[in-house]
């Protein structure tokens, strides 16, 4: 199954198919500026697995070619990041318009979380990445 994702204002949508390999909340300061929020709820999944299917030429890249952010240059929300060399996407759940079958299993970066959130949910948390 391929799930529809798209960035708030719609110029740029993609699809992904319903096969992640994982999927976390990321407390880093990286994610948390990036998203404007406590943290990242992501989802990994091989790179080839997600098609930009309108808007590519809308896509604000942040980084490397290896390693990077996607955003919306238009309305300017976290679509995806490239990682791990360029073989893997992390999706920004939030952009999801179908509903995965993954859920996240567990916090990392807690150490760098925000001061001011607290974590309440039983998930394991990792000071670092796992």
């Amino acid at each position: 199954m391929r799930l529809k994702g798209e960035c708030f204002c719609g110029a740029v949508k993609y699809l992904v198919e319903d096969a992640f390999v994982y999927s976390a909340n990321c407390h880093c300061s990286g994610c948390r500026r990036a998203t404007g929020s406590p943290f990242k709820a992501f989802a990994g999944i091989p790179r080839e697995k997600l098609a930009v299917m309108t808007g590519g030429s809308s896509l604000l890249i942040y980084g490397s070619p290896e390693n990077h952010d996607a955003h919306c240059s238009v309305c300017g929300s976290l679509l995806y990041s490239l990682v791990r060399d360029a073989a893997w996407i992390h999706v920004a759940m939030g952009t999801l318009v179908d509903v995965p079958s993954i859920r996240p299993t567990h916090h990392i970066f807690v150490k760098s979380k925000a001061a001011w959130y607290e974590i309440t949910d039983d998930l394991p948390q990792y000071e670092e990445h796992k």
